[in-house]
């Protein structure tokens, strides 16, 4: 058995771009980011982003056009897929590819959740999200 599954969560790095193919088909088009933190040997903090080419065919494709703004945190679920083609100036391209088999987005910019008021603009404060450690939450209490 063989498996292809790609599951990123990221940031937006350009507005979808979405065309129409010769039979009618709609496909869209826009990377992500996604940042890795780790220490280094010398115990520094360090950063690495990577960038992920995205394509949505169909209904998924006309949705992430419509919903999906650069700078946005969204969870692409799909696969990978490497195509290669012969570029104008007869040099052979390779791109890696992540195509879109769903999408959730992620909180509105700006903050905004349920219970924020409707024209709240800030982001919720660290100090006021719920904070647990281990000593509070007991095995019989997870409703799962």
């Amino acid at each position: 058995m063989n498996l292809n599954k790609a599951m990123i969560l990221g940031n937006v790095t350009r507005d979808p771009e979405s065309r129409t193919t010769t039979s009618g088909q709609t496909v869209t088009t826009f990377g992500i980011a996604t940042n890795r933190f780790f220490t280094d040997a010398q115990k520094q903090k360090q950063q690495k982003v990577e960038f992920h080419n995205i394509v949505a065919w169909g209904r998924l494709g006309e949705i992430c056009a419509q919903y999906l703004k650069k700078g946005q945190l969204v969870f692409i679920e799909g696969r990978i897929e490497n195509r290669s083609w012969e570029g104008q100036d007869g040099v052979k391209k390779f791109r890696t590819e992540i195509i879109a088999e769903s999408m959730q987005m992620g909180p509105k910019m700006g903050g905004g959740g349920m219970d924020a008021p409707r024209n709240s603009q800030q982001a919720p404060k660290e100090e006021d999200a719920p904070s647990f450690s281990d000593e509070e939450i007991e095995v019989k209490d997870i409703p799962f």
